[in-house]
């Protein structure tokens, strides 16, 4: 593994020097996951990101995903709630950028049910498979709807088959496996999804204690980034889980072929897969909650 250089190391370090206690850079290099080697280019600390955002925030789109980011993981997926001021942040911060996007692993209609009414929103669900933008219909990959019938007979069979224990998520277009609960069947539960995805021509997503099985479309969050980027002037993106590695590269993409773009790409801390995402990007947060307090920070700095 290459040493970092010092250069990236004064970035992260210089990026997060004027944040509170709880954010922080990472300076570790993971190999796995290191974007070719892209390093950010604008030696700014948050501070000084905030505002030259805010020079420009009629052309800012703000991304967010859902689990793990907006909303602390628990343990039944369908419990889950966005953390503290999250909700009234990006109520207030929807008016004054051009975009606030939600791209998420979920179905767009469970995304609608805790930003439903929230004008200004757009939401892109099951990795951009579907989406729905202020508030309008849900539209879907057409693509990805032959699979549909696919999915719901992965679904019954997983339930099947999977030891007790195993959570199996049917989300119309995907499946996904969880053991969270269970984390002593993590192998049993990743090889029987890989062997089903191999039997049936499908592709596999691994996350926090997480396999979901999707259908062989073409679309993931970096897709999704690459496209709301253009045209614009800034953009952030908050995520934690390795799938948001992808919009992070989409961002880097987008500044090196325009120096006047400014893309910020941030990690909300994780045990489980928070070392590769927090290498990934230009600061870490420390939790959904914590993210909370900095978006209200941030309608102040942005309003």
């Amino acid at each position: 593994m290459e040493p970092p250089n010092a250069e990236s190391i004064h970035f992260h370090a210089a990026f997060t020097s004027g944040l509170t206690g709880r954010t922080r850079g990472t300076l570790s290099r993971v190999p796995p996951l290191n974007l070719g080697n892209q390093q950010p280019k604008t030696p700014l600390n948050a501070d000084h990101a905030w505002r030259a955002t805010a020079d420009r925030v009629a052309e800012t789109v703000l991304f967010f995903d859902f689990d793990g980011t907006l909303a602390p993981v628990a343990d039944d997926p369908t419990q889950v709630q966005p953390a503290p001021k999250v909700l009234a942040a990006i109520e207030a911060l929807a008016p004054v950028v051009q975009r606030v996007a939600i791209v998420s692993a979920r179905p767009v209609d469970f995304l609608r049910e805790h930003f439903d009414g929230l004008s200004g929103v757009d939401l892109y669900g099951l990795y951009g498979l579907e989406h729905s933008h202020s508030g309008g219909d849900t539209v879907t990959e057409p693509a990805a709807l032959p699979w549909v019938p696919t999915m719901a007979e992965l679904a019954d069979v997983a339930r099947a088959e999977l030891p007790p224990g195993t959570l199996v998520e049917y989300k119309r277009l995907s499946v996904a496996l969880h053991w969270r609960t269970t984390p002593h069947l993590a192998a049993t539960v990743e090889q029987w999804g890989r062997d089903q995805a191999e039997r049936l021509g499908l592709r596999v997503q691994v996350g926090r204690m997480v396999l979901e099985i999707k259908p062989p479309v073409d679309r993931d969050k970096g897709m999704v980034i690459d496209e709301l980027v253009q045209g614009v002037r800034a953009a952030w993106y908050f995520g934690d889980d390795v799938s948001d590695i992808k919009a992070f590269a989409a961002l880097r993409a987008r500044a090196a072929a325009d120096p006047d773009f400014i893309g910020v790409c941030v990690a909300v801390a994780n045990p489980e897969t928070g070392d590769e995402v927090a290498e990934a990007a230009d600061l870490t947060i420390d939790s959904p909650a914590d993210l909370g307090d900095f978006l209200t920070e941030a309608t102040h700095r942005l309003s």
